[in-house]
């Protein structure tokens, strides 16, 4: 961790989830934009990608789960595939980011809901899959977490979760490092006039876990099937588990 960010509350507890929930009401309005400057768009590419693993088509009507949902943009990126006639509930538990995403819904099956994911309003085996964009970093139990996730989905359904790691090459975690550092926090305060937001994107990718430790955790919390892979030079992972039919 950088010594100008020792302050964020990255390693969990009742401070980190008061930052983060301060944090995303106060980033809320311009959210969406600066997701497009600083990840060059690839944000909304990656989505589509996690989607095409979640196995939607076999239950094309089902109930899925967009957790830790923010604005919207996955539920909208699952909600826009052809054939899908399915209902998609979005929550978060920052209200004003699933407010300022109500544009995406269009009079789609998209049902906004505040919940926070360490503790969903939802009855056990409800949805048949479930997506995590950049949520799970964010989270102050991550095996909870996941640990709930894996209750509220049907055996045989699916959990895709975007989230960001750091690159293994040398080289290249170099060049990561300084735009984290230097680059993304100006542009981010410059847009967003939140002091420290653009800062805790790089401080809590540090301390959270690598791909294949990430997946271990996801085998330990109830899923079977882990895999993962990569994006941009590892800098960003999926990984898709299945919950156990027996």
């Amino acid at each position: 961790m950088s010594a100008s960010n020792q302050h964020l509350p990255v390693f969990g507890g009742p401070e980190k989830r008061a930052y983060v929930r301060t944090m995303f009401a106060a980033v809320a309005p311009t959210y969406d934009r600066l997701n497009r400057i600083i990840s060059f768009s690839l944000d909304q590419r990656w989505r589509q990608r996690a989607v095409g693993r979640l196995g939607w088509e076999r239950y094309p009507g089902g109930v899925y789960l967009d957790l830790c949902a923010g604005t919207l943009d996955f539920s909208a990126a699952l909600a826009g595939q052809p054939g899908f006639t399915g209902r998609i509930v979005a929550a978060d538990f920052v209200p004003v980011m699933l407010r300022t995403g109500r544009s995406k819904i269009g009079g789609r099956a998209i049902f906004p809901v505040t919940g926070d994911a360490l503790e969903l309003p939802f009855p056990d085996a409800y949805f048949d899959g479930a997506v995590v964009g950049w949520g799970m970093r964010n989270l102050v139990d991550l095996e909870a977490g996941l640990r709930e996730a894996s209750r509220v989905l049907k055996p045989g359904a699916r959990l895709a979760i975007l989230e960001m790691s750091q690159p293994g090459w040398p080289p290249f975690r170099a060049l990561v490092d300084f735009y984290f550092d230097h680059v993304l926090p100006r542009i981010g305060r410059a847009i967003s006039k939140h002091r420290t937001a653009y800062s805790w994107l790089p401080e809590s990718t540090r301390v959270f876990p690598a791909p294949p430790e990430l997946a271990r955790r996801m085998e330990a919390s109830g899923f079977g099937d882990v895999t993962f892979e990569t994006l941009l030079g590892g800098s960003c992972a999926m990984h898709v588990g299945v919950k156990p039919t027996a």
